[in-house]
């Protein structure tokens, strides 16, 4: 499996090369995308993108945890996790099925 992780360059190249904007603007388009979805979540909205899946924040409250080096108890503060779920259709893409009409549909 390969190991290559994907960039805002990688991204902004692709946006170039496929829908044919400068490489400034793709850059731009880019970090605006970006700039959009990290502004609705940090508002505690849904991100959902069709066909690939949706983010959303998660409160989760204080409790108590363990070092487990030392066994010693440890709280952990309330926080705020994000969390994605991907659609269907991308986790039949990843497998290398065909999503049914109904995956399709729910997305």
């Amino acid at each position: 499996m390969d190991q290559r992780t994907i960039t805002r360059a990688d991204l902004s190249e692709a946006v170039f090369q496929e829908v044919g904007l400068s490489r400034n603007e793709s850059a731009e388009l880019v970090e605006v995308i970006l700039a959009e979805i990290a502004g609705a979540l940090s508002r505690g909205e849904t991100v959902k993108i069709s066909s690939f899946g949706s983010f959303t924040v998660r409160d989760k409250g204080q409790r108590i945890g363990r070092n487990p080096k030392t066994g010693q108890e440890v709280p952990i503060l309330p926080r705020r996790v994000l969390v994605f779920r991907a659609s269907n259709v991308l986790k039949a893409k990843i497998n290398n099925t065909t999503p049914t009409t109904a995956d399709v549909e729910g997305e």
